[in-house]
């Protein structure tokens, strides 16, 4: 069978030779075909999920979930942050309404931390101790807004110092440190009023700030944009038109006001641009130093060119298959163009240099073809299905985005056997027919082999020390589960994302769990918010407090000493620019006079420095402090009202929008959980997972998606190493037909991955779900290389490195090298993980066979220097 084989490749090889027209004809034509299917039928996904296979557990549970909550997937994060969080509130409100209206961009808008419910029983959610804490606060504020019920302005303002001055006059001082925080918010306002900047006093944050300190001046807008499935970016364009409309709020214009972005969509966006940046001046360089590796190594155009044609007829055909096989390549599939030029250049590459090495002036160009055939085709043929094998190997795990492109890579590499055995020859035969190479041998090839045929023992013994350190390497070698960590830190979304990470409320890696009730989400909330790898637990029953008569109490009780400031009587007109500056005056020397009674480092004694300066500047500067100061009063006295006018919560006054996001569409109650700092990395996340896992084990979310990928990435590596591991060695046994001879190749294979594996070690490479793509490369790589100096072993040939073999190889490896190259100078992170881990085990493999093998294959000569002919 093999011998059938054999003759069936020479056949193919003697055939083209003979009618290259025909043979051209229908490449050319299959390459066309194939070029337009692609054209129409294949595109790309950026999605990271669907690089799983739907059949999987894990996979299944977040498909199920993200049915019982469609709102959480796909979603536009607008990130709204300024100084003061009525500042952000305002802006966010303002571009909540705006994207309301532009229903071409967006399907649904909502501000999840502004609600009438939570500003009216907002108070009702706090822990009962918290909530003693941010009544006290509203009591001792509320003393000094009193004065501005009637007088919101400035001037009502410094009415409340005024009695602040007299409290110190009758020796109560030292009572005034609580407001030390207030009176310096204060000092600030007036201070760039008087140098004319913007900065309006936030009530908020003196009324309550323990809540104001916990959010901060940051509020989200979440979109569900319209995607446009007919662009390579579907949500490019409600991205844009999100930015458009933040770029015209007023808070954004002044300055005071910044909107950033995040979210699946925007990161989905951006990871494509990221793949394509630079892709064409990369391309362009990567192909003319392809180039000037073939004109080193073939030195003539008439062999130049058949080598690139015959790639170029190969990618398309490749293309073409792809588009009909899979339909849309992945985040990892996409890389087959420059893994398969990487590949089949080394057959093209062989065979040419080989086929001229032979040629001669006074030789039929027929016979050279049919011998080169017969040396070569079976040598490229077992190359070619062994690096078919690697990839293959791939196609039944469950890492979809690995598996297909195993299938695709795999199959290209078979037909990258093909072009090079049916339209190599054609072009060969027009072209090249007189070229012939006078030196094909590598240069400094017959020293090597004379220094490794002395030394070959010293060399093993470093290669043996090299590979338990390759071993070691290879068992603590980290993996990097993050898929975060394969973006672009620089881009926007990536950017938005890392910096709410270390919030509670904002971390992507949460976890939820779906129960039947309250009272089951209750009691496994407490379970869970025990473990010390959980930050926070939050779920519907916590909009539903058990304690509401209590809270209510206090609340009413807080009501009734702050009943004068809820319920204001005379208003007094609005001050003029005098007023103004004669009550700062008498303010300032009111301060002054008790200056005396107060410690030297006092708030109280700034502002009054402050109050003189500002008496004495421009008008338009007093009303500036005076805008700034009383700007969000009368919201203040709003969202007071609202939240000491509590109801007590139900399961059915709970507002729509809530139920939607805590209650699932059959009525099951979602329980969300937050992982602490410890999970910043991967084994701190996987701690928090299994910690929750162990309590509920129907756990699921983004942490648990990320842990399982991971689990599913080795799991699919390590089945497929073995499927790949024993195909090659099947190959290899039945077309070799000797244990010895597959022995040597799988032995110089597994030096090299350990070679790769320290190599990555000492560079303080991780792997991870890109980069690992390098395993099955690695594989292709050293047996095709490695089958050509065994095969030339077992022929009798003991020149290794002084060979047209060698010189092939040499510079198939650069072209190689040039095409991963090309990978590793991306943009995108992963991509350019993916290309540099290649490069190492691309150098790991020429170490190998250039080394590790001549220098095994002349030991064995020497104790058996038969054996290679028997």
């Amino acid at each position: 069978m093999i011998r059938m084989v054999r003759q069936c490749l020479v056949w193919l090889v003697d055939r083209s030779g003979r009618h290259p027209f025909v043979v051209l004809l229908l490449a050319m034509l299959l390459a066309t075909a194939s070029l337009m299917g692609a054209f129409t039928h294949l595109s790309i996904d950026t999605n990271s999920d669907h690089l799983f296979s739907s059949r999987l557990p894990w996979r299944q549970q977040s498909l199920e979930f993200a049915g019982q909550f469609p709102q959480f997937s796909d979603t536009l994060v607008a990130v709204v942050r300024a100084p003061t969080v009525e500042e952000a509130r305002e802006a966010a409100l303002e571009l909540a309404a705006g994207l309301a209206t532009d229903q071409r961009h967006a399907r649904l808008v909502s501000t999840p931390g502004i609600s009438s419910f939570f500003d009216r029983e907002g108070l009702l959610l706090l822990p009962p101790d918290e909530l003693a804490d941010v009544l006290d606060s509203m009591l001792q504020a509320g003393q000094l807004l009193d004065p501005l019920v009637t007088d919101p302005s400035a001037r009502g303002l410094l009415r409340g110092l005024d009695m602040m001055v007299e409290a110190v006059r009758y020796g109560m001082g030292d009572r005034l440190s609580g407001y030390d925080t207030a009176l310096g918010s204060i000092t600030k306002t007036l201070d760039d009023a008087q140098v004319g900047q913007v900065s309006p006093l936030s009530w908020q944050a003196l009324l309550t700030p323990q809540l104001t300190a916990r959010s901060g001046g940051l509020e989200l807008v979440l979109i569900q944009p319209v995607l446009d499935y007919d662009v390579l970016e579907p949500g490019q364009a409600a991205t844009q038109a999100m930015l458009r409309i933040a770029a015209d709020l007023p808070g954004v214009k002044a300055g005071r006001v910044q909107v950033n972005y995040t979210g699946s969509v925007p990161l989905s966006d951006e990871e494509f641009r990221s793949l394509t940046d630079r892709a064409g001046p990369i391309a362009i360089g990567g192909a003319l130093l392809v180039v000037f590796w073939l004109v080193l190594a073939l030195r003539s155009w008439r062999l130049i060119l058949p080598v690139v044609l015959t790639l170029v007829v190969g990618l398309f055909c490749t293309l073409g298959f792809a588009a009909f096989a899979v339909g849309s390549l992945n985040l990892i599939s996409v890389a087959f163009a420059v893994l398969f030029v990487g590949l089949a250049v080394d057959f093209a590459i062989q065979f040419s240099v080989r086929l001229h090495a032979l040629q001669r002036g006074d030789r039929d160009f027929a016979d050279t073809l049919h011998q080169t055939g017969t040396e070569v085709g079976g040598q490229v043929g077992l190359a070619a299905l062994a690096t078919a094998c690697g990839f293959l190997a791939f196609a039944p795990t469950q890492f979809t985005g690995m598996a297909e492109l195993g299938i695709i890579a795999g199959v290209g590499m078979l037909l990258a056997l093909l072009c090079t055995l049916t339209v190599l020859p054609a072009l060969l035969g027009l072209l090249a027919r007189r070229v012939h190479l006078t030196d094909a041998a590598l240069p400094g090839g017959a020293a090597a082999d004379a220094w490794l045929a002395h030394r070959h023992r010293p060399v093993l013994l470093a290669f043996v020390l090299l590979a338990l350190v390759g071993l070691w390497s290879a068992i603590s070698i980290p993996f990097d589960a993050n898929p975060l960590h394969t973006k672009r830190a620089d881009s926007e979304a990536m950017q938005t994302l890392s910096a709410l990470m270390d919030d509670p409320n904002t971390n992507p890696f949460t976890l939820n769990v779906l129960v039947e009730d309250l009272a089951a989400a209750r009691t496994l909330g407490a379970r869970l918010g025990a473990l010390p790898e959980v930050a926070q637990v939050v779920s519907a029953a916590d909009f539903v407090p058990e304690d509401q008569t209590d809270k209510l109490g206090q609340i009413d009780e807080a009501m009734d000493l702050l009943y004068s400031v809820l319920s204001p009587q005379d208003v007094k007109s609005p001050p003029t620019v005098d007023d103004l500056r004669m009550a700062a005056r008498d303010s300032s020397a009111a301060i002054a006079s008790v200056a005396g009674k107060l410690p030297a480092d006092s708030a109280l004694l700034r502002i009054g420095e402050s109050l003189g300066r500002l008496a004495q500047t421009p008008d338009n500067l007093l009303t500036t402090a005076n805008q700034e100061l009383s700007r969000f009063l009368p919201e203040t006295f709003k969202r007071l009202s609202d939240a000491l006018s509590a109801q007590r919560i139900t399961l059915e006054s709970l507002p729509e929008e809530l139920k939607r996001d805590w209650f699932s569409r059959d009525g099951r109650v979602r329980i969300q959980l937050t992982p602490g700092d410890e999970a910043q990395n991967t084994a701190g996340l996987r701690r928090f997972v299994q910690a929750v896992l162990a309590v509920a084990p129907q756990a699921v979310g983004p942490a648990l998606d990320t842990v399982k990928s991971a689990d599913t990435i080795l799991q699919a590596f390590q089945h497929a190493a073995i499927y790949a591991t024993l195909a090659i060695a099947v190959v290899l046994m039945v077309v070799l037909r000797r244990v010895l001879d597959a022995a040597l190749v799988m032995a110089t294979l597994l030096m090299s991955a350990l070679l790769t594996a320290l190599l990555a070690h000492l560079l303080g490479i991780s792997l991870n779900f890109a980069n690992i793509i390098a395993l099955p490369l690695l594989l292709g790589v050293g047996v095709s290389f490695n089958v050509y100096f065994v095969m030339n072993w077992r022929s009798g040939i003991r020149q290794f490195l002084d060979s047209p073999t060698a010189r092939a190889i040499l510079f198939s490896a650069l072209t190689t090298g040039t095409a991963f190259g090309s990978l590793a100078i991306a943009r995108h992170p992963g991509t350019a993980s993916m290309g540099l881990l290649l490069l190492l085990s691309l150098f790991a493999v020429l170490l190998s066979t250039f080394v590790f093998l001549p220098a095994l294959l002349y030991r064995l000569s020497r104790s058996d220097p038969s054996g290679a002919e028997r």
